[in-house]
């Protein structure tokens, strides 16, 4: 277990980080950012390849392979996280990370890039991303009334959504091969499935491990530069589970594919919800606190529906920047309200 909670606690990782000095924080912040965009390039460039190589559109290499990639560390973490009796930091994990990745992550992108829109793919994984997580809040409002003690997401409801990843997985590959889009035949790399895996893997080991020493690493220089605690909790900490998709959302945009970083964020909100909390709530049935529901329930469900709007008003085939910076603006307003009503709870 103790080797575990080295791979998996940002408290282990922040205890080593305090002995540093602040220029080599610096210096390891810089090394980390380097791994993380190198890692995201490798992680591209073998999707790429791999949609090359067997055909599939990228954005079901986005929404499937890269998706599952990014979201493993959370769903090891939420895992660990409910087996050791922390149930809310799972829920939370889960859920925040559904609200950054369209909120924030696709909101940037689209404002810095057109994005195209793959109605055929869209039309149906998006579906799935936003009935998901109503199915997830209509479980929850099902447990607060019939419940005798504190609503929960119990292990039944957890067996279910892993069943319907497995039916979503199966659909995915067979919706890329109806859909009709290219098989990507033109680009550069001509590597076989065994390098693309390959660079696949590499790319998200450096992701993840530079993702997880960062957050702690700029947390801890921030508070030697005098930022409040309650502040770092409410931006770094909450931001920092999403960010191997912000990285591989960023390199796929530069390297000119932005399908994969629309499959990714769909992608990884479906396995947000179905992978990372159906598997949390079979280690242990996942307690949802008051707050969920009046406050992050309804946040993620209006970007969700905000996003599933887009989708279908876009006939022209392209998202529009104001889209983008209205997502991004309702995932700013979450996090401002966040940030008071903690700091309501700590004077009250």
């Amino acid at each position: 277990m103790s080797f575990l909670n080295y791979i998996v606690s940002e408290q282990v990782i922040t205890q080593v980080v305090s002995g540093f000095p602040f220029w080599g924080l610096l210096v390891l912040m810089a090394v980390c950012l380097a791994v993380l965009s190198k890692g995201a390039d490798w992680m591209i460039d073998g999707a790429v390849a791999l949609a090359q190589g067997t055909g599939l559109p990228r954005i079901i290499i986005g929404a499937t392979i890269i998706s599952l990639g990014t979201t493993m560390p959370e769903a090891f973490v939420s895992v660990l996280a409910a087996w050791t009796g922390n149930p809310g930091l799972a829920l939370g994990n889960g859920v925040g990370s559904i609200i950054c990745d369209t909120g924030l992550i696709f909101g940037v992108m689209c404002l810095i890039s057109r994005v195209p829109v793959r109605r055929f793919i869209l039309n149906r994984t998006g579906w799935v991303q936003v009935g998901s997580a109503t199915i997830l809040v209509l479980f929850a409002h099902l447990s607060l009334y019939i419940s005798p003690g504190a609503p929960t997401i119990g292990r039944g409801v957890g067996v279910l959504f892993l069943l319907a990843l497995g039916v979503y997985l199966y659909f995915s590959y067979r919706w890329a091969k109806q859909s009709g889009l290219p098989s990507d035949a033109e680009f550069e790399h001509q590597w076989g499935p065994g390098k693309s895996v390959l660079f696949i893997f590499m790319g998200l080991v450096g992701v993840v491990a530079g993702s997880r020493v960062l957050i702690p690493v700029a947390a801890e220089g921030a508070l030697r530069l005098g930022v409040p605690q309650d502040i770092i909790a409410a931006t770094l900490v909450a931001f920092g589970t999403s960010l191997p998709e912000l990285v591989t959302a960023i390199s796929a945009v530069k390297k000119g594919h932005p399908q994969i970083m629309v499959g990714n964020v769909v992608g990884a909100d479906v396995l947000n919800c179905l992978f990372v909390l159906g598997a949390a709530s079979i280690a242990r049935p996942l307690e949802i606190p008051p707050n969920f529901f009046y406050y992050h329930f309804p946040a993620m469900l209006l970007i969700l529906y905000s996003f599933r709007v887009f989708i279908f008003i876009n006939t022209d085939g392209w998202f529009k920047r104001w889209q983008g910076g209205f997502l991004l603006s309702l995932y700013a307003i979450y996090i401002v309200l966040q940030y008071s009503f903690s700091i309501a709870a700590t004077h009250s």
